[in-house]
């Protein structure tokens, strides 16, 4: 008896230190206390690893409350863009909007004023104004989904012009048609108007190519868009009127310029010189460049 009893005090020695030491790497997997109940150790092996998405067959699933996944591209008429910048044309504003990964729709408004004191041409003192004033749409195709693209377009108001005052000083020389005339003196002297319209105020389309989506689809809210191109007016006009009276160069032999037949053809042919000098800008050039910002709106 007393040899078993040993035996059962040896045995039992040993398997507590082995059951205590299997036990410990779960012990250690949590800095609470073991477990004071049945219902806490269960709980305790029903928590999952923290972690914002985990694998399960094969597939990867989001934990609940975790911020989605980045989505595609915007939806139609999702996003507005609005842009300033310069041009030929003025100073410019628009505004866009998308239609998909591959079309944009964008409206554009242009306007400048600035006045020119003393330019001398052929002899006259020359004021001029000049007013740029349009507005106009177009599409914007991007083959490749960003960066370059073609931009068909319609500038739909189109009051670009230039309006002059001509003034010969009494007494002193101007040409018309490399004819030369002498204004008369005082009060009498030659002065006129003059303007010049480009297309005569009429539609144009245009057509530009440029590098720069102003509503990008990697989000971001501000861009540099630059395009190049033409707008494809019809013929300029130019009109020149003319008052007073011209003299021989002694000053006498005056006669009035509004209704000598000789001084009314070399006024005719001198402005249909300019004509052909301005008939050039019916393709008037757009080289524009400038920032946009966009911001979603559904």
């Amino acid at each position: 008896m007393k040899q078993i009893s040993l035996r059962l005090s040896i045995s039992l020695g040993l398997a507590v230190p082995i059951l205590v030491a299997s036990s410990l790497p779960l012990c250690a997997q949590s800095e609470t206390p073991w477990f004071s109940s049945s219902a806490d150790m269960v709980n305790q092996n029903l928590v999952q690893p923290e972690s914002s998405a985990y694998l399960a067959g094969g597939s990867l699933y989001q934990k609940a409350g975790a911020a989605p996944a980045a989505s595609g591209p915007p939806k139609p008429l999702s996003r507005i863009a609005l842009g300033v910048g310069f041009s030929p044309l003025g100073i410019g504003f628009q505004a866009a909007t998308n239609i998909n990964s591959h079309f944009n729709v964008r409206g554009t408004g242009n306007f400048l004023n600035y006045t020119r004191n003393n330019i001398q041409t052929e002899g006259f003192d020359v004021t001029a104004k000049l007013n740029l004033a349009s507005a106009g749409a177009s599409v914007d195709f991007y083959p490749f989904h960003a960066g370059f693209r073609l931009s068909p377009g319609i500038l739909f108001y189109n009051q670009n012009k230039v309006d002059a005052v001509f003034l010969a000083a009494a007494g002193t020389s101007f040409t018309l048609n490399n004819h030369t005339y002498y204004s008369a003196a005082g009060s009498n002297g030659v002065k006129g108007n003059g303007s010049f319209g480009l297309g005569n105020g009429s539609q144009a389309f245009t057509m530009t190519t440029g590098w720069g989506n102003v509503i990008p689809a990697s989000g971001r809210h501000i861009s540099f868009p630059f395009e190049v191109g033409v707008a494809f007016t019809k013929d300029p006009t130019v009109a020149l009127n003319l008052s007073g009276f011209v003299c021989d160069a002694q000053g006498k032999n005056c006669v009035n310029v509004a209704t000598d037949a000789t001084a009314q053809a070399d006024l005719a042919a001198q402005v249909k010189k300019y004509q052909s000098d301005f008939n050039q800008l019916k393709t008037y050039p757009i080289v524009s460049f400038g920032v946009a910002y966009n911001f979603r709106i559904r």
